[in-house]
């Protein structure tokens, strides 16, 4: 699976991955956020002017996925992960996320951010397993951007759910790119390197149950 950045002719196709990769919800009886619009083509198309979109490419390079991220207070924060349900369960959120820590760290930003629901499966239990944790309302990390973010998204209906604002530093994506020069994830338990690292010992059980959602 290959991480680049999205092409103008390709935002259409992201507001399709969105659509599909919203569906698990209404099993959850959430349908409100499963019908929700997918974000506009003039937003997406800002955020890939600015070069904070990417988008996972299968082998006809045809995109499954897509990251879109801003900057909050010195952080990377993922705005939005979305992955198509038939790309499901292949790291592919994953090797997003790590793409955008690579990326803030060469911008000489510290940590990576987001805002999920707390108790959707594959939302912030997800992201506990990649080494991401809650802030606590008291938590310094929780700055005046995140809960900016938090009182819109409250905004627009989604505290009808339980939200929580998430943290991991970049540095801890450097031991896992450590590991993944060993060989691919799949192949890490045959050497015995997800001994070492628990984050990527995880990844068989947390790939993606369709969406991977940051902010809806």
């Amino acid at each position: 699976m290959r991480i680049r950045a999205a092409a103008p002719a390709e935002l259409p196709l992201l507001q399709d991955i969105e659509r599909a990769a919203g569906e698990p919800f209404r099993s959850l009886g959430m349908a409100a956020i499963a019908d929700d619009d997918p974000l506009p083509l003039d937003v997406l198309e800002a955020y890939r002017c600015e070069g904070r979109a990417w988008v996972a490419v299968d082998a006809a390079d045809r995109p499954v996925a897509y990251l879109l991220a801003d900057t909050v207070d010195g952080s990377a924060h993922i705005e939005q992960v979305s992955v198509h349900p038939d790309a499901a369960r292949r790291g592919v959120g994953r090797r997003l996320i790590e793409h955008l820590a690579a990326a803030a760290r060469e911008q000489g930003l510290t940590a990576l951010t987001l805002t999920t629901f707390a108790e959707v499966p594959w939302n912030a239990p997800y992201y506990t397993r990649l080494g991401f944790r809650p802030l606590a309302e008291s938590d310094p990390a929780l700055t005046a951007g995140l809960r900016a973010i938090s009182r819109a998204e409250a905004a627009h209906g989604l505290s009808v759910w339980p939200r929580v604002c998430m943290r991991r530093e970049v540095e801890d994506f450097q031991e896992i790119g450590k590991v993944e020069e060993v060989g691919k994830v799949e192949e890490l338990g045959e050497v015995g390197e997800v001994q070492k690292f628990p984050e990527v010992r995880e990844v068989r059980e947390v790939r993606e149950a369709g969406k991977v959602q940051a902010a809806p």
